[in-house]
């Protein structure tokens, strides 16, 4: 599966993730995954920042409400409990996300110095909810295993806005990310 080309990101939509970050957004190539009011919860980045910085994290949480859900199960100890999982099937689940990852990656372009690194600690371990959740958002139910169980496990959902302000209408939140 490979998810990019992504359209270009409005002047809205970066607007709109720059108040989420509380800071400006960088290398914000499209939206990846949307708030069911369409306020941008995924951004896909540049695997090289305007600034030649190498960036291995193409699919980046944005969304507050769904970033703090996530820190609430980093806290609660849910990485060590996921990280056991990655055995059999699983692990092989997790493997393809990982390659998946790399691939929607790489064909947007190659940067040697994060050759082979995808994010969250995939293959091996579990490293970043953040990453893994971004990415099962961005890619989809089914991709990424472990993405998923903690979407599963977050106190939020995609479904249920929980955003400060809605999305303005007519910006492009009507198009599917």
């Amino acid at each position: 599966m490979t998810r990019p080309p992504f359209a270009p990101p409005t002047a809205a939509e970066i607007e709109a993730v720059s108040r989420q970050l509380g800071r400006p957004a960088r290398g914000v190539l499209g939206i990846a995954a949307r708030c069911v009011c369409g306020a941008p919860t995924v951004v896909a980045t540049r695997p090289r920042l305007d600034d030649g910085t190498p960036f291995p994290t193409l699919y980046y949480l944005t969304h507050p409400a769904a970033t703090a859900a996530l820190s609430t199960l980093e806290a609660e100890g849910h990485m060590p409990q996921l990280a056991a999982l990655l055995e059999g099937d699983v692990a092989d689940a997790y493997a393809r996300a990982h390659q998946a990852y790399l691939d929607d990656r790489e064909s947007i372009n190659h940067v040697p110095e994060i050759a082979g690194i995808s994010a969250g600690g995939m293959p091996g371990r579990v490293k970043c909810l953040h990453a893994l959740a971004a990415h099962s958002l961005a890619a989809g139910p089914g991709l990424n295993p472990i993405g998923d169980l903690a979407l599963e496990r977050a106190d939020w959902s995609p479904e249920i806005c929980e955003c400060l302000e809605p999305f303005p209408a007519g910006t492009g939140a009507e198009e599917p990310a």
